[in-house]
């Protein structure tokens, strides 16, 4: 098993019952009945532990929590949508609580959310089956080798009518960094090599996110756009972040004159009316539920009283009624 990498944080709310202490958890083997035994190898996970290390290492690691901050944000308000209480929930990459901290803001108790942090990686879930209310995720799970095991695993430990709150980085993100790298080092190099790692396309994730049992699926995208001095200054707060590339294919050095030719494409490409450079996040948001009985179901096939051409004709009665009045 690969060394820890990232951090979860249990909470469970106060006069609740349930624990969320390691005593009631345990390593587990992989969701019976998978159908994804493969193993995948995109990235270098002992690189990237070594990276988000380094990363809360620094002097003033805070100063570059702005875009996790706003993402947790979100899903704490997508959280605050569904109106139920969890009594237990995880959090899978919590680094310094992005998601808990507003889910404290709001809580009508005004007390901390009482919680658990555990140090493990996130490609392998140490819950039992059937153990949390509610599983939420803030740009982590773009790190993980085999995605759709993922997914299987966050449904295998969530209990029956659960729900998944996710979030991660979406294939646009970066672009205008990947475009202007990539001409910078064809001019100069003559080819490029990736310099940013590969994301999930959103229209795969629905795709994944029903392969791993969850129904009732929500996808929806997101962009957040922040601006920059320049190239050097996004790619120090990259490295702050701890989300430099970490794919095995990288290309580890790139020449000095292909940094300053691509910080020069960046900025006559993109550069905004002040002199700053854009640079874009995409977000993909997903909410998932486990099945339970309770849950309303589809009708079935076939079972309509009414077909689309008798819609049809009643669109056009409307229509007559509106002109006669």
């Amino acid at each position: 098993m690969m060394r820890p990498v990232g951090l979860w944080r249990l909470w469970r709310r106060p006069g609740t019952s349930g624990s969320a202490g390691c005593r009631k958890v345990a390593s587990v083997a992989p969701p019976p009945g998978s159908t994804l035994p493969r193993a995948l190898n995109i990235f270098d996970r002992d690189l990237k532990r070594k990276q988000k290390n380094w990363a809360a290492r620094q002097p003033e690691p805070m100063k570059f929590d702005y875009l996790k901050e706003e993402v947790g944000s979100r899903i704490a308000d997508r959280v605050y949508d569904i109106a139920r209480d969890f009594p237990l929930a995880l959090d899978i990459g919590s680094g310094r609580g992005y998601i808990a901290q507003h889910l404290n803001k709001k809580n009508s108790l005004e007390t901390d959310i009482p919680s658990v942090s555990v140090l493990a990686d996130e490609e392998f879930l140490p819950f039992r089956e059937n153990t949390f209310d509610l599983v939420v995720s803030s740009l982590s799970l773009h790190w993980v080798n085999d995605l759709p095991r993922a997914l299987e695993q966050i449904h295998y430990v969530l209990k029956p009518d659960g729900v998944f709150v996710g979030a991660m980085f979406g294939g646009d993100t970066l672009y205008e960094l990947r475009c202007s790298l990539q001409l910078a080092e064809t001019e100069r190099e003559g080819g490029f090599s990736p310099h940013i790692s590969p994301f999930t396309a959103v229209n795969d994730l629905g795709h994944l996110l029903g392969k791993a049992g969850f129904n009732t699926l929500t996808v929806d995208t997101d962009e957040i756009q922040v601006n920059y001095p320049g190239m050097f200054e996004l790619m120090e707060d990259l490295q702050g972040m701890g989300e430099s590339n970490c794919s095995w294919n990288r290309k580890a050095l790139l020449h000095r004159d292909t940094m300053l030719a691509a910080a020069a494409v960046y900025r006559e490409m993109y550069r905004n009316e002040d002199g700053s450079v854009p640079a874009t996040y995409q977000i993909y948001h997903m909410i998932g539920w486990k099945y339970h009985d309770s849950q309303a179901r589809p009708a079935e096939r076939g079972s309509a009283t009414v077909s689309f051409g008798e819609l049809g004709k009643l669109n056009n009665l409307m229509s007559q009624g509106k002109k006669s009045q």
